[in-house]
């Protein structure tokens, strides 16, 4: 029973606006967190059918004591997972009105002309198409070059069943997947595109290592970070580690990746994580970013930061969709102020070549207000970089220079929303290229997964050919 309160417990946070789905699930005190994780995004994608179903069967009028988001979690698992796995009165509950559940599901079929569960998802979602673009982002297959190559899982899935159709040529093309169709990213040179909500949990890759489930938006990071093989790195807030994994394939496991997180089992997990991708140039470290002392020998060499850090959450798509109302400006000037603190700490390492600044948040307050504020704080001590000039969504025009910024949404650009600067110290001879990559096409050896402006090297292993 703990895991479907826990999962209850994430969904009303969700509701409330306490923060996005993973940083609910890495907060609670469930153990198992991707048991939790699986099992709240599953409950959350099947969310429109699971409201159909509890209203035609009147569950909640019926049951008045059931709290709504456990019932949504308990209906989940009944009729759409692996059968319910908890006991006491709330297995009870469920198993009395089960017969009552599963005609309302049939009816469901019948109406929509479908056969099984999956094909409900489809004709709710397109009902709606006003409800949110949310249910138009895809999912977004990031291939771990530590582990295989991008040649070697298109092959699998093809194995699998899934038509491949090539690389997109623009995010119309993205928009348009359906079935066991899938492209590769027309920006991201390891980034497989398939239709939204297909999963992928329980697919051996996943499992394995050899791919990681990532949104777009979320791999700019790294990308635009991109250092070279070698490089000494810092992950400033680093869990639940997916941005480290990218780090780690970017430099080919060579260098060193300082990650920083205050939270034990965030980091336990994220250890978990990290040996399942194959990283081995890292170091973990609990403790609070803003207590790193940037003098300390051990990170003299540190030419690359990464600050990813605590936001609203409010780009995020995997949330409830009654979650629209704005944090409070309490909460926003809270979270600015933190970040704010942050970025500035992170610009007092020395050896500082190049930093990446992004959140998961669409207000101005936790974005260009924090990259303004800093630059005006740091004079001309540090600069903006117009990366990725070909991206379609910029920066708000908060001050000059906020272009240079990179925006994303699911509107426009089929991902999460994020923001994304990057900042580079303005001293002579630093020898810092003065713009990042346009587009993969428009850089081969970045598509490689080298570094800008590196020279072509040999590969020296065979990648691990992947196996069903």
């Amino acid at each position: 029973m703990a895991l479907y309160s826990a999962a209850a417990a994430v969904l009303e946070g969700l509701e409330r606006g306490d923060g996005g789905i993973k940083s609910l699930v890495y907060n609670s005190r469930f153990p198992h967190v991707r048991q939790l994780y699986a099992l709240v995004s599953e409950t959350l994608r099947y969310s429109p059918v699971l409201e159909k179903v509890l209203a035609g069967a009147a569950l909640l009028q019926a049951e008045k004591k059931l709290p709504p988001q456990l019932a949504k979690v308990l209906v989940y698992d009944l009729l759409f997972g692996k059968g319910l796995k908890c006991g006491g009165r709330w297995k009870a509950l469920a198993r009395r009105h089960q017969t009552r559940l599963e005609a309302e599901l049939a009816r469901l079929k019948v109406q929509q002309k479908v056969s099984c569960n999956e094909d409900l998802l489809a004709p709710v979602q397109a009902a709606s198409p006003g409800d949110s673009p949310a249910s138009q982002v895809p999912r977004y297959v990031r291939v771990n070059t530590l582990k295989t190559c991008v040649d070697d899982v298109i092959d699998f899935f093809k194995r699998q069943g899934y038509s491949y159709l090539g690389k997109a040529a623009g995010v119309e093309e993205l928009r348009a997947l359906s079935g066991k169709k899938f492209l590769s990213d027309l920006h991201l040179p390891e980034l497989l595109v398939f239709p939204p909500q297909t999963d992928f949990h329980n697919n051996l890759l996943y499992t394995s290592g050899h791919i990681i489930l990532q949104d777009k938006a979320s791999c700019l990071p790294a990308f635009l970070l991109s250092p070279a093989a070698g490089s000494h790195i810092i992950d400033a807030c680093a869990a639940p580690g997916n941005k480290t994994s990218h780090l780690a394939a970017i430099l080919k496991n060579k260098g060193q990746i300082f990650a920083f997180d205050v939270d034990t089992k965030r980091l336990a997990t994220m250890n978990t994580m990290l040996m399942r991708a194959g990283v081995t140039s890292f170091q973990l470290a609990q403790q609070d970013f803003l207590t790193v002392d940037p003098r300390d020998p051990k990170y003299s060499k540190v030419t690359h930061i990464l600050l990813d850090p605590s936001c609203s959450g409010s780009g995020m798509v995997n949330r409830l969709p009654r979650e629209e109302a704005a944090p409070s400006a309490e909460r926003l000037q809270a979270l600015a102020g933190f970040q704010r603190k942050a970025l500035s700490h992170a610009l007092c390492f020395p050896a500082l070549r190049r930093l990446v600044y992004s959140t998961c948040s669409l207000h101005q307050e936790e974005n260009e207000d924090v990259v303004r504020a800093v630059l005006q704080e740091r004079g001309s001590a540090f600069r903006l970089v117009n990366a990725f000039p070909s991206w379609p969504c910029r920066g708000l025009a908060a001050f000059p220079g906020a272009e240079c910024c990179l925006r994303a949404s699911p509107a426009d650009t089929l991902t999460h929303g994020f923001f994304v600067a990057v900042l580079e110290p303005c001293e002579e001879g630093a020898a810092i290229p003065s713009s990042l990559p346009v587009a993969a096409e428009e850089n081969p050896q970045h598509s490689k997964g080298m570094a800008p402006g590196a020279a072509p090297k040999k590969r020296k292993r065979k990648k691990q050919r992947v196996k069903e």
